[in-house]
Order: C-alpha cells, then structure tokens, then sequence
C-alpha cells in the first residue's frame, strides 16, 4: 500500500493529524502498537484518570459535604471493583469513537510496531509476528511518552508503582507515599485521598507544581493538606525504595542530609515522563534526535529529513494532550501548503485535583525574571456568589496585565471548574484583550466565571466590586 501521509501513534496527537490529513484530501494510514486506539491519554492517562477522579469526588463529597446540604447517607462504602469497572467503561468508550473517527474519515489502521525501513518505508510488525510493508510520501512521528523512572528504584508494578498501575488498583491504599508533586501524583493521591488513604507527597523541589505560577502551588497546597490530609516533604532527595511483601519502605535524604524512612502500602512513582522512540528504527531514516531522548524538529515540525514530522510528548515543550492535537493540525496543514501557527505560550496548563488548577500566559514569576512592567488583579472565590451557593470557596483568579497597555499576560486560577474556565482567558489572550477588555463584557451571574471579571477588574485601576 502507498500513501500520503502514514501517522506512527493514535494518540491525541496522531488521530488528530490523521483526521485532519484526511480531511485535506491526502490518503492517510495509522499505525497503533497496541490492540487499541488512544494511545496514553485515552488508555492510561487523561481519560481513566478524571474518571477515578469524578468517582472519588462524589464518595469525598457523600462523606463530607452531604450533609451540609441536607442529604442523610449511611453505611457508606467504597466499590473499588465498580469503580475501576466503570473507568475501564469509560475508556472503551473513548477507544469505540477514536476507531468510528477513523473508518469515518477513511483512514487505513495497522496495529503493530511501526519502523522505518527507509525514509518512505514503514515496516509494521503485529503481536503475532506478522510483518506488513506500506509505502508514505510523508510520515509523521506520534509515538508519545511514558513514565520516566530513577535508576536506584527499579518500579516492580506490585508495590513501587506507576501512574499506569495506580489506575488499576482494587484496593483503597492505607499509605500511598506519592514521589514527585507534579500533575500526576497530585490527581492520583487525590483519588485515593478522597477514598480514605493517608497520602504522603515526597518532593525534590520546594515546591509542587513547579512550571505553574507560585500562588497556585501555595494555594494549592494548603487546600490539599485541610481537606484532603497530605503530608508533603519538600527539599527531599528520594535514595531508594524497598518491597517487603505487605508494605513498601522509601528513603530519603532531607535538607540537612539526613535520612528520613517512610513506610507505606504503595509507592508512585511520578517524577516525570520520557519519550517514547523505541523500536522506531528512526536511524534508518536517518533521523536525528534532540536533547533528553525527544526527537528534534524545526519550528514546522518537520525532522532533519525532509517529510518526517514528530509532534507531541517525543518532541520539546509541554506534555500536553492538546499541546500535540494543536502540532497535530499544523504538520497537516502545512503538507498541503498551508501557513499555520501555534502561540506555545498560550497552550493551558491544568492540574485536575479539587480545587482545579489552571493557568496560561506568563507567570509572575517569569514577568519579574523579564523585568516586565505589569500590573496585578485577583479576586477570591470566598466572595463569589455561586461558589458559596455550591460550598466551593477556596481558591481565586489571577490576572495579570502591561502595566502600560493594560493586555492580558497571564492568567492563573484555582478553584471550581477552573479547567473549563480557562478558555476564557485563552480567547482572550490570543485576540490580545486588555484587562479592561473582559472586565466590560458581561457575564452571567451567578456563575463562576464572574471571578475573572473581577479579577480583571480589581487588575483594572482596582475596581473590583465584590471585595
């Protein structure tokens, strides 16, 4: 078989470019190393993970909110089993719709290992060692990321585990001893948080959720210890970690060199995510990789050989499933000539834990490293109207404008529906509005929203009404 454009991943980032290669008329195959389409983000990544996550909210909210609001519950329990039956539910449902998307935009679909034979031959090997041979004018690489891992702590998917094994348990942990406070160790200790687990977050840093705006990391952590119970360990250097059968021990050296021993029923491991180029035969191609394992591109995508693409997590900037929908669409449009572009500063952050998290645009922090001139506006969900009706108070928005021109350079929150929120602030900034700009346009009250009027507002000559 020859085709335009072969897409080798079916993740976000390789079934969007494949749907919209077909979409500009350019014959379009998909190759998928796995039995199912999705890739990390529908199959042990975005997808499972907000499910436990919803699940776990609703038992957190019985158990603790409930009442408040007049609903009487007794005998509470947690179903492990149909909790993890409904998120496994969830997943094929996702996985159904990404196989209808490609029959629907007529998209040849391979399962197997794709490699490169040569530049324009793709070797595809099934798990039944079956091997097929396409033809591509064009190929573009999708293959994602996978947990990275230290060296000193071998994961043995038992007791010292991955995000990919902390979707799956079927026990509630009594001691989930979390490593790293990034993203993903943050939702999933929220899950079982919530669930009655006693969490422990070991950090190297001094903080968590490092790339995002200082405030939210703050904020963010005192929510995380008042309601949830977390213990964090900042400034913490993690050296090892033991199974002993029923329990697992973690060490740790703490700032005075000191060594900490922390035991617990489960270890995560989630320091991080690495690319993933293995098996991809990409020497063949004669293509050249980049810094930390990722493949190095241009500012169209394209490699060091010419008509070999890679987007998403195995190329620089964010691991972010809509980071790698958005190069998805631009390595398509720009095969057929189009002139597409990407504002990579203007591609949301979002942490899925209660209160949500998001931000996009500079932080405060990189406006004083820049020794930007700007201007700062917040305003806390304690005064807002619907956030008292709904018993969501904690939290505010973040605006941050040209002290000189008033446009919005960035906007960081935390507190309810902030994930959907932040489009908000994303339309905004990509017509390059002034603060002004939103604090005059109306929004429906009441509603959560009406936080980023006012902190555009109190941003605005200070003129936030409800504080």
């Amino acid at each position: 078989m020859k085709y335009d454009v072969t897409v080798i991943g079916s993740g976000p980032g390789g079934y969007v470019a494949a749907i919209r290669c077909a979409q500009l008329g350019l014959k379009t195959a998909i190759i998928e190393k796995y039995n199912v389409l999705g890739g990390t983000c529908l199959n042990v990544g975005c997808i499972p993970s907000k499910a436990l996550l919803d699940s776990s909210e609703h038992f957190h909210n019985a158990a603790h909110a409930f009442q408040t609001h007049g609903i009487e519950l007794s005998n509470l329990q947690v179903n492990m089993q149909q909790m993890i039956k409904r998120k496994g539910e969830v997943v094929k449902s996702n996985n159904d719709g990404i196989a209808y998307l490609m029959k629907k935009n007529k998209i040849d679909t391979y399962y197997g290992l794709g490699s490169f034979v040569s530049k324009n031959k793709i070797k595809v090997t099934g798990t039944d060692g079956n091997v097929q041979e396409i033809e591509t004018d064009k190929t573009i690489i999708a293959t994602g990321s996978k947990p990275a891992s230290l060296p000193f702590l071998p994961v043995d998917k038992k007791r010292i585990i991955t995000s990919t094994e902390a979707l799956e348990l079927t026990e509630v942990p009594k001691h989930l001893i979390v490593i790293g406070g990034g993203v993903i160790g943050l939702e999933l200790g929220s899950v079982y948080a919530r669930l009655g687990a006693k969490v422990t977050v070991v950090e190297y840093l001094d903080t968590i959720i490092p790339t995002m705006d200082r405030a939210l990391s703050k904020e963010l952590q005192r929510v995380l210890k008042k309601t949830l119970g977390f213990e964090f360990f900042f400034n913490h250097k993690v050296t090892g970690a033991t199974n002993n059968g029923e329990t697992v021990t973690v060490t740790a050296e703490n700032p005075k060199g000191e060594t900490l021993t922390f035991e617990g029923d489960y270890v995560l491991v989630s320091i991080g995510r690495k690319p993933y180029t293995e098996g991809l035969g990409l020497e063949n191609a004669g293509v050249q990789m980049g810094e930390r394992g990722m493949i190095a591109v241009n500012d169209h995508m394209e490699t060091n050989v010419p008509g070999i693409y890679a987007i998403g997590d195995v190329v620089r900037g964010a691991m972010l499933a809509h980071k790698a929908e958005e190069e998805g669409v631009l390595v398509a449009e720009e095969i057929v000539g189009q002139k597409p572009h990407i504002n990579y500063n203007l591609i949301p952050g979002v942490v899925y834990t209660w209160p949500e998290v998001a931000g996009v645009g500079f932080t405060e922090e990189q406006l004083k490293e820049q020794g930007r001139a700007y201007k700062s506006g917040s305003f806390p969900f304690k005064a807002s109207g619907r956030a008292k009706a709904s018993g969501d108070t904690d939290g505010f928005v973040k605006v941050l404008a040209d002290k000189e021109t008033d446009e919005i350079l960035g906007v960081h929150m935390i507190g309810p529906r902030i994930a959907d929120l932040v489009a908000e602030a994303v339309v905004a900034m990509e017509f390059r509005a002034s603060a002004e700009d939103v604090a005059r346009m109306s929004h429906a009250h009441p509603t959560y929203a009406e936080a980023i009027k006012e902190a555009c507002l109190a941003a605005t000559e200070n003129r936030a009404i409800h504080i």
